[in-house]
């Protein structure tokens, strides 16, 4: 089944992914039918390419080509071009507002593709398992068993090797020759051949014997039949394709499972009663009502009600998260407590949700550089294998004089040879490292991404928000030998409760937890620059720098608090400094583990902050970055500078933000990675996207993102080691052509089979 679906992109953006020069360009992506290879996927690529204007990225794996094209190019035109080449594509359909439920992984059976290669493969397989016994196994060979040979073989060939010879013939048509040329010459030729020795030749007397031999050997060409190769070959190479089309369906089925997660019905408040409507149908500031055990149906803010929120989809995270009134909640997570009513923020394309299935899916649309290498090698491939097959053979027969072991070697280069292996090297382990990153909380935007992990040996961390909670909370109290040190947190405080500034909400809110409710302030007053004051109990309360003189005790408790990296304010009433309440943002649980494990991963962790010198050297000390790492009281506009130094002293930068501070810096970097709870603009700019708020999730990104690149790196190794090393073993006779064809269908079905070993990553 073909299918299009588009989307037009800004000009900016649309040339800064692809290259594409013109100004006001759009993007469409089509969905390609009919490709069966990588060379099949390199020549709608280069067709494609060639039309002015025009740049295109086409995927073997996903069969989507990603286009942009300049004014005065319509999708018809581009859909003319892929039908010209051979292919199929459709004008994209209009967008369904609600699509029809889905399962999140559905079986290959559920696939009309799928289940009718399966068909063919199983009618083929019975077919051609006789017909490969009677001719390996002698003592099986009656009277006549050739033509019965032939009775089972012949719909093997012709039926389930159509959809082989069908495409040859189209590309035929058009000039060009893939993978199913080499499979249809292949076959047809061994069965062709097999037709001549029994009606014109020898072969067909009763009493003929046969016998299968690994290697290339003489005899008589009017006597040897090559049906077990015919009708082996084609279940061998269908087998391959089954299997890789359900790997292929699995290596999708986490970004199909993203896209399934979020909910399809919501109750909606309407005047005060709850309506039952389709989430397509959900408004921005539209109010709805989420029972325990169900999922929230978009990214909102909750209005009431307080209840833990299970995020495992999204994050990855298992424990649940404790949401009350303004707390922000994201799509298609689970509200696993009390009832809640939340306010929709974003809908659609723009929830958390949609977005990270749309990093996703550019990801695995994406080509990484090794990729490009192998599909210009396959384009220019199969026509040198049909060259090799044709010197093959004239050498033989030039050598030899044999034409029976001059055909079984040309027959063993042409089914060899079929580089399905390097068209899936690629975009297999891509689609499932990036499923598995999604599933875990870590967005990979492309595999150019994954080039970078591996060169990187510095990772630069912003403080706020990263490392630390990005909160300030109360951390030490100091009270005078005189003074009752719950007194002095209570009337402090109740004095604080009545500011809105960080520093005094974070002091109120560790009184109310260290001493219980505050009594209430009067005459309350904010002194700019300064502090706060009012009257308390009957005492008149200040906190801040409202003191002239202070105690040496109480004036050694702030020079030490500040010399730890904390902010100190001074508390006192009735005109007395009476002690020290010392604030500071926290440093986040996990943040010392993670900087263990990016150490392990052999990357030097610099701290990057605005913050002085005490407070960076005390949150480095806590977390373990070395002192002669730390770059404190840095402008945000300093940061991008910060790291351009880092780069121009020869080391490979990674950064780590979460602010809109922390875009350009992200941006800069030879690798940016994003904290998913911090702003949209450091989110765009980064090239990896942590959702979960937890730095130890950079280190797993950096080794997911490594061994993703080893996987494709493997599996290229494979694919062009395999052909390298095959073809000059065909082409000196030492492989049957059954055996060819099973080793190269099996060579694809290695390479998916290993990138599936990525779902494993923990």
């Amino acid at each position: 089944m073909t299918s299009v679906t588009t989307s037009t992109t800004d000009t900016t953006a649309a040339s800064a992914e692809t290259g594409a020069p013109d100004s006001g360009a759009s993007q469409v992506e089509l969905l390609i039918g009919g490709m069966t290879c990588a060379s099949c996927a390199a020549r709608v690529e280069k067709k494609l390419n060639r039309m002015d204007g025009v740049t295109a990225t086409v995927n073997f794996a996903t069969e989507k080509a990603r286009v942009t094209y300049p004014r005065g190019v319509q999708v018809s035109d581009l859909i003319d071009t892929v039908v010209k080449t051979g292919y199929t594509a459709e004008e994209p359909p209009p967008p369904a507002p609600e699509p029809a439920p889905r399962d999140a992984e559905p079986a290959a059976a559920s696939d009309p593709e799928v289940a009718a290669l399966r068909q063919r493969l199983v009618v083929s397989a019975l077919l051609a398992v006789p017909v490969v016994l009677l001719s390996m196994v002698p003592p099986l060979q009656f009277d006549n068993w050739q033509w019965l040979a032939l009775t089972l073989a012949a719909p093997v060939v012709v039926w389930g090797g159509l959809p082989f010879h069908r495409a040859a013939f189209t590309n035929a048509r058009h000039g060009a020759a893939t993978m199913d040329t080499l499979v249809s010459v292949g076959t047809l030729a061994a069965f062709g051949w097999s037709l001549w020795a029994l009606f014109l030749g020898d072969a067909g007397v009763p009493g003929m014997h046969d016998e299968f031999r690994l290697t290339v050997s003489r005899m008589d060409a009017a006597s040897t039949i090559y049906l077990e190769v015919a009708s082996g070959v084609v279940a061998f190479i269908l087998l391959g394709r089954y299997l890789e089309a359900r790997s292929k369906r699995r290596a999708g089925a986490a970004l199909r499972a993203l896209l399934e997660l979020g909910a399809k019905e919501v109750s909606v408040l309407r005047g005060g009663r709850e309506v039952r409507i389709p989430v397509s149908r959900l408004a921005v500031g539209d109010r709805f009502v989420v029972r325990p055990g169900e999922k929230i149906a978009t990214d909102g803010t909750v209005v009431e009600g307080a209840s833990a929120v299970d995020a495992s989809m999204l994050t990855g995270e298992s424990v649940p998260v404790d949401v009350a009134a303004g707390s922000t909640v994201a799509g298609a997570t689970v509200n696993a407590g009390g009832r809640l009513v939340v306010e929709a923020t974003r809908v659609g394309a723009d929830t958390q949700l949609a977005r990270m299935a749309k990093l996703v899916e550019d990801a695995q649309n994406g080509k990484a550089q090794v990729q490009r290498l192998a599909d210009r090698i396959s384009a220019v491939f199969v026509p040198v294998v049909l060259l090799i097959a044709v010197g093959t053979l004239l050498t033989w027969l030039f050598a030899t004089g044999d034409v029976t072991a001059s055909f079984t070697a040309a027959v063993a280069v042409l089914i060899i040879a079929c580089p399905c292996a390097l068209g899936l090297a690629t975009p297999t382990a891509l689609m499932v490292g990036t499923g598995r990153g999604a599933q875990l909380g870590i967005l990979i935007k492309g595999p150019e991404v994954l080039e970078s992990t591996r060169r990187v040996d510095t990772v630069v961390l912003d403080k706020t928000g990263t490392v630390t909670t990005g909160r300030m909370t109360l951390q030490q109290v100091y009270a005078t030998e005189d003074t009752d040190e719950k007194e002095l947190l209570r009337l402090a405080g109740a004095l604080e409760h009545a500011s809105e500034h960080p520093v005094a909400r974070a002091v109120a809110a560790g009184a109310e937890e260290r001493v219980g409710p505050l009594p209430p302030v009067e005459r309350f007053e904010n002194v700019p620059g300064r502090g706060v004051r009012g009257r308390v109990d009957g005492h008149d309360v200040a906190v801040g720098r409202l003191f002239e003189e202070l105690p040496d005790e109480v004036a050694r408790a702030r020079r030490e608090a500040e010399a730890d990296g904390r902010t100190a304010v001074v508390v006192g009433w009735d005109g007395m400094a009476r002690g020290v309440v010392a604030v500071a943002d926290t440093v986040k649980e996990t943040s010392a583990d993670a900087v263990r494990q990016l150490r392990a991963l052999g990357l030097r962790p610099v701290l990057l902050t605005g913050d002085n010198h005490a407070v960076a050297e005390s949150v480095a000390r806590e977390v373990g970055i070395d002192p002669g790492d730390v770059v404190a009281e840095v402008l945000p506009e300093e940061k991008v500078a910060a790291v351009e130094r880092l780069r121009s002293e020869g080391r490979t930068v990674a950064m780590v933000g979460d602010g809109v501070n922390d875009a350009a810096a992200l941006a800069s970097a030879d690798l940016g990675l994003a904290m998913g709870t911090g702003t949209d603009a450091a989110i765009e700019a980064g090239d990896l996207t942590l959702v979960r708020g937890d730095l130890r999730v950079a280190a797993d990104a950096i080794r997911l993102s490594r061994r993703t690149l080893a996987t494709i790196k493997g599996n290229l190794v494979w694919a062009f080691g395999y052909n390298v090393a095959a073809l000059p073993l065909a082409a000196a006779g030492l492989l049957n052509p059954m055996i060819a064809g099973a080793a190269m269908a099996f060579s694809s079905v290695f390479v998916v089979t290993n990138s599936l070993r990525l779902r494993t990553f923990r």
